[in-house]
């Protein structure tokens, strides 16, 4: 059982945090039941009226399931869990989950492209330039990375496909949850908005196969940058 109390002033957000990374790191594992409520309120210190409302919002979020007069099971989040738990994963469990999102990044991100070059509306486009001048103009690297972030957000509602939509948010969300990691890749702003040019030219040209290509190299050259490769 855990050792060290939890800090009383944010009891329950730190107790999710506690307990969440005790379910990921293989405490508990999947398909294991949570030690009784008495005990487990116990071992982290704190009420079981906090115990109860971390377990929901863990449950909430796909990690725990709770049957009444049963007992809390770590649900089997690899074979039923969905993209929003991918957040939780990155933060805790690191590297090996962060490379399989740029992975997906890549390959998503390609066909997102080019489905949004052939639908996107003028609107859209006129959108995806105002963003590609804020990365440029950005003050700093924070700046141009949260403005490159909501270029992929257009992009994908300009697919006209809600899912894709959906797709693109729960990578960003995990992205987002470690940003602060790769905000180096944004520190030029201006060197960012050229990286960014040719897939925001092939896109308001309404070019597929060149907004794929541009895609493809946009999301490779920038996930060498952010991993430290060059």
């Amino acid at each position: 059982m855990p050792s060290s109390p939890i800090p009383r002033d944010t009891v329950v957000d730190a107790l999710v945090d506690r307990l969440r990374d005790d379910v990921l790191s293989g405490r508990y594992p999947p398909g294991s039941y949570l030690p009784p409520e008495r005990d487990l309120a116990a071992g982290y210190e704190v009420t079981r009226t906090s115990l109860k409302h971390a377990i929901v919002r863990l449950a909430q979020a796909g990690l725990l399931e709770t049957r009444h007069g049963v007992g809390t099971r770590v649900r089997d989040y690899e074979r039923l869990g969905g993209p929003e738990l991918l957040p939780m994963l990155v933060s805790t469990v690191g590297a090996a989950w962060m490379a399989e999102i740029f992975e997906v990044r890549r390959e998503v991100g390609a066909q997102v492209a080019a489905k949004a070059a052939v639908h996107a509306t003028g609107e859209q486009r006129e959108r995806l330039r105002e963003l590609a001048a804020r990365v440029r103009d950005a003050a700093g690297g924070e700046e141009a990375q949260l403005a490159e972030c909501e270029v992929h957000r257009v992009v994908a509602a300009a697919t006209g496909n809600r899912v894709y939509g959906f797709m693109v948010n729960a990578l960003l969300n995990a992205y987002l949850a470690v940003r602060e990691g790769f905000t180096h890749a944004f520190a030029d702003p201006p060197a960012a908005a050229d990286r960014l040019a040719p897939l925001i030219d092939a896109l308001c040209e309404g070019d597929a196969a060149r907004a794929r290509a541009a895609a493809g190299a946009y999301f490779a050259e920038t996930e060498s940058i952010m991993r430290g490769e060059r």
